[in-house]
């Protein structure tokens, strides 16, 4: 059973929910879409923007309680 509260929501382009192992994302571009580049070298184009992937990973790490600081 996947556990979907390990991973953070995104949308892809066509308005599909994806979800995604914050700790594998490895860095985010904007080209004009945000694309994410995981520790895998895959590429996932999204329609969030950068802004609003950030908070979902800082509000992941307080959940599980990394970085409580930010």
């Amino acid at each position: 059973m996947l556990h979907y509260s390990t991973m953070i929501e995104v949308s892809r382009l066509d308005g599909k929910k994806y979800w995604i192992n914050p700790h594998q994302i490895e860095s985010m571009e904007e080209n004009p879409d945000l694309t994410l580049t995981l520790l895998s070298g895959k590429k996932i184009v999204v329609s969030n923007p950068p802004e609003e992937i950030i908070e979902k990973i800082v509000a992941y790490r307080r959940k599980i309680g990394i970085n409580q600081e930010l």
